[in-house]
């Protein structure tokens, strides 16, 4: 491995580990300044209130409550959510699979979708191309929110497909599974692919005025490996710097689409903990947020030395 290729990945490790740190640390500072008290909503007495302030160390300053908590986060312990009564480590575990799920699904469906549909578009000017690049423009256009409820209501009239929800209970089979991630899978996956294709076109236009494309064709290269073997290889720099960003905002959890779908993911449950006024859980999920955004941003930026080494030597 060169040196500067290593040095480059230290470094970006390192910003990721404090974009994770400062995150969730905003976070906890800003629930914790929020005016009422985090147990308010409860069915407690004061008395119980106040016992419960103590064990916590809700009764302590700020600082030396977030000292105590950087100290245990630093161990990926992120103390006990008020609401579940139950270690945030646990709870944000188990959504943060069904968000994997769900995230992973969708990038995957968006980019069959979006890169195919770019490559065609960027390379082609028929009826058919500029028919796709309309549809991703309308797409590009609707607010996740918007298309979540449309496909509800498309579930819901149609009832080719369950409305909202989670299949994953334990009487749940693959299948069932399957019928109830269609619906939030493709309302995140629709706006990527429309994205993608939109970036895959624009790169490939770009990519077929280069000199060597020229120098290809006057080979006697057909038009497809043209496309297929060069100036794909050209296009892809901007897309896969895309996908790093794409890459942690699914897997950090979607609030429209997993509110309004059911589905219980991160961004569900960051909503209940907001509402809840649940500040090691707010915290906690803010840290798993960005741990997968970062996580994103890193991959993506070690694509890109791969595939550019001078990347590596600009930063």
């Amino acid at each position: 491995m060169p040196p500067a290729f290593l040095r480059f990945v230290v470094r970006r490790t390192v910003f990721a580990a404090l974009l994770v740190v400062v995150v969730s640390s905003a976070a906890l500072a800003l629930i914790s300044a929020a005016p009422g008290g985090h147990l308010a909503g409860f069915d407690l007495t004061p008395e119980m209130i106040a016992a419960e302030r103590a064990r916590l160390g809700l009764d302590r300053p700020f600082t030396q409550q977030y000292a105590d908590w950087l100290g245990k986060a630093v161990r990926l312990d992120f103390g006990e959510s008020l609401r579940y009564r139950r270690p945030v480590q646990d709870l944000v575990k188990e959504r943060a699979w069904n968000t994997v799920l769900l995230g992973s699904a969708a990038l995957l469906l968006a980019t069959a979708l979006g890169i195919p549909a770019g490559i065609f578009t960027g390379s082609r000017t028929s009826a058919i191309a500029s028919l796709m690049r309309g549809v991703s423009m309308v797409l590009l256009s609707v607010p996740p929110l918007v298309t979540s409820f449309l496909l509800l209501y498309l579930a819901a009239r149609t009832r080719w497909l369950p409305v909202g929800g989670f299949g994953g209970g334990a009487q749940a089979d693959g299948a069932q599974m399957l019928l109830y991630l269609v619906l939030p899978c493709l309302a995140l996956a629709l706006p990527m692919a429309a994205t993608l294709e939109r970036l895959q076109s624009q790169t490939m236009r770009e990519a077929m005025m280069e000199p060597s494309i020229a120098a290809a064709r006057a080979r006697g290269c057909s038009i497809a490996r043209v496309i297929w073997r060069h100036a794909l290889r050209l296009s892809l720099k901007p897309v896969v710097a895309l996908y790093g960003i794409f890459l942690g905002s699914v897997l950090s959890g979607s609030f429209a689409v997993e509110i309004v779908m059911s589905w219980p993911g991160l961004g569900a449950l960051t909503y209940e903990a907001l509402v809840a006024r649940d500040l090691f859980l707010v915290a906690g999920c803010a840290a798993a947020g960005a741990a997968f955004l970062a996580a994103g941003v890193l991959v993506s930026d070690i694509a890109l030395a791969v595939i550019d080494p001078r990347v590596t030597e600009a930063h």
